[in-house]
């Protein structure tokens, strides 16, 4: 009695945000099952001409009262995703989970670094990256990433703001119950997460989850140590960005505590 299901809810970003977080602590939910990997399907030419069929086959079966779920952080920096994503489903709802833009700068450069440092390629300190001739770098791929007033505009182009759902990334590290718990009433699905769902990991220092009498973390390559950054630099980020925060919680009428 189950079949594939189009997604009826995406988690469309942000990178470095805690896409994987939030993914894995809604599969606790019974009404929920997730997409195993990243799909990249709105975002990336090659797989979107493979064409809806394709996409439906890559997600996992469901019964007639279960949503399903995919995440690709991509989605919310890609020009074209959000007119594909509403060409599929006008009414579909969808999650967006944020966090601080300079500490998801600094997050994407770790990932890059680690990717770098184990495929044996050279690195950069994040500072001779992020300043270029004593000014900052603002074309660096991970600043325009943050630019989350930038990259919202377009989608509320053609999704109106009650259907996108904000979920602060910074919270659900620290508390994650409370954040889920708005989820679940956004997607209108019965409450089932509990505290009992996560405890919290000493030696990680956030959160892990426990269900179906399973424990498990998030993968170790998640919560990696972030380089100490310049002070200097970091001022220069926060300044960057203050106006396009200002801007982007005028645009979804709520303020997030960033720099």
């Amino acid at each position: 009695g189950t079949s594939r299901q189009i997604p009826q809810t995406i988690i469309i970003g942000v990178r470095k945000g805690g896409t994987r977080a939030l993914l894995e602590m809604l599969d606790i939910h019974p009404n929920i099952v997730v997409a195993a990997t990243e799909v990249h399907f709105f975002d990336w030419d090659e797989n979107y001409v493979k064409g809806i069929d394709w996409y439906r086959s890559l997600m996992p079966c469901s019964s007639g009262n279960q949503i399903t779920i995919e995440k690709t952080p991509g989605y919310f920096t890609s020009p074209q995703a959000p007119e594909r994503i509403h060409d599929m489903n006008s009414s579909i709802k969808l999650l967006l989970i944020l966090r601080d833009p300079t500490e998801r700068v600094i997050s994407d450069y770790t990932q890059v670094y680690y990717n770098r440092v184990e495929s044996h390629k050279p690195v950069q300190l994040f500072e001779d990256i992020v300043i270029k001739n004593g000014a900052l770098n603002t074309k660096y791929k991970a600043i325009q990433r943050s630019l989350y007033d930038v990259h919202m505009e377009k989608w509320l182009k053609h999704f109106s703001l009650d259907q996108i759902h904000i979920v602060d990334g910074n919270t659900l590290i620290k508390d994650p119950l409370p954040e889920l718990q708005k989820v679940e009433r956004f997607l209108n699905l019965p409450s089932r997460i509990m505290s009992s769902n996560f405890y919290f990991n000493q030696t990680k220092g956030f959160y892990c989850i426990r269900s179906d009498g399973r424990e498990r973390c998030l993968h170790e390559s998640k919560g990696r140590p972030h380089p100490l950054v310049n002070n200097t630099v970091l001022e220069q980020l926060y300044s960057y960005f203050r106006e396009h925060n200002a801007k982007f919680y005028r645009m979804v009428n709520h303020s997030f505590d960033w720099h």
